[in-house]
């Protein structure tokens, strides 16, 4: 049997340290600092057997919903896996969409189930089309999976366009699990409170510059999160009490935290965009999130050039490669405005 594999995420890990850094997609990392009350909230004792309540209600009362609607993991790729695992038998079809983050494929690979792949195009302004999944559906189709915003272009599905993905996964059995890991930095209802064919996943990290606290979760309905919790119960049992404590904190502080998030996008959205346009090899589709993928209009592969940019300038980003898109390459912009700045003047100098 082949091993799933995700070759993003190998790369990503054992890379080496750039000095300006790209790549990585996490926002600006928060310190003790930005969370009033951290310290005093740590403690070793506790136990958490169906999700640390006071999380599960922070959780559920952030998207409007009841703690019924939530179920805790390790990390919005936790919550993927474990809603996977409780939605999916081997042989079941999956239908991923292409290009897209390689852990979700994986793991559906590693559950035994045969993944699909329907395309998410360019042309199209990597919308994601309705129609497309129809066609890919099979009788044995158990779940179709969407990023919102998309990675790695951080193009957004629109509530109306969801309405009509519902319609489809619905009229096939289908559900439909929306990693929404960079939702919260746009803003916008999760899917999962748009209707029960919905399981959202997400995390403190992306949005809110929180990824070592591994707080991740997912939201669909009180069925669905039922299963995915007796899931939970033969992987990892519950999470760690300090790293859930912490997550509680920073609930707390939730608003000021995405105030924090929206400064970086604001200040450094248009850096980007601004650079962009400035570069005519290149073209890429308006983001809502901390990502963007420009391509090399004349096709070629960029990974000679995302090779390059690293050795000359110590500068990475991720290449295309590693989502199905050799002309691309992902920017994460979600840093230090005047580290961007420096790596964007280096991807221009590489260019030239």
């Amino acid at each position: 049997m082949t091993r799933a594999r995700s070759p993003y995420m190998e790369w990503a890990k054992g890379r080496p340290r750039p000095a300006i850094d790209l790549a990585g997609s996490n926002l600006l990392a928060c310190t003790l600092d930005d969370l009033p009350g951290a310290r005093d909230a740590l403690d070793l004792a506790g136990e958490s057997p169906e999700g640390y309540a006071p999380l599960v209600e922070r959780i559920a009362a952030r998207y409007g919903l009841s703690p019924g609607n939530v179920a805790t993991a390790v990390g919005c790729s936790g919550a993927n896996f474990l809603a996977l695992a409780a939605l999916v038998e081997a042989g079941d079809d999956v239908l991923v969409e292409s290009p897209g983050y390689d852990p979700l494929p994986a793991a559906a690979a590693m559950l035994g189930a045969n993944v699909i792949s329907f395309a998410r195009r360019f042309e199209d302004g990597w919308r994601v089309d309705p129609d497309r999944i129809a066609r890919a559906m099979t009788p044995r189709t158990r779940v179709v999976v969407i990023t919102r915003p998309h990675n790695p272009s951080g193009v957004i599905t629109e509530e109306a366009e969801l309405e009509v993905l519902a319609r489809v996964a619905e009229r096939s059995g289908a559900v439909l699990l929306v990693d929404e890991v960079y939702l919260d930095l746009p803003g916008g209802r999760p899917a999962a409170a748009l209707s029960p064919v919905f399981v959202s996943t997400n995390s403190l990290t992306k949005a809110y510059g929180l990824a070592s606290l591994r707080c991740g979760w997912a939201l669909a309905s009180p069925e669905i999160t039922e299963r995915i919790r007796r899931t939970r119960d033969v992987l990892d049992v519950w999470s760690p009490m300090p790293s859930d404590r912490l997550a509680v904190v920073a609930f707390r502080e939730i608003d000021r935290l995405a105030q924090r998030a929206r400064r970086l996008f604001l200040a450094n959205a248009p850096l980007v965009a601004s650079f962009l346009l400035g570069r005519p090899e290149l073209e890429c589709a308006p983001s809502r999130a901390t990502i963007a993928f420009p391509r090399f209009r004349d096709g070629r592969d960029a990974s000679p050039f995302v090779d390059r940019l690293f050795a000359e300038h110590g500068v990475a980003v991720v290449p295309g490669r590693f989502f199905g898109s050799p002309s691309h390459f992902r920017i994460a912009f979600g840093g230090e405005t005047a580290t961007l700045a420096r790596g964007l003047d280096a991807i221009a100098e590489s260019l030239r």
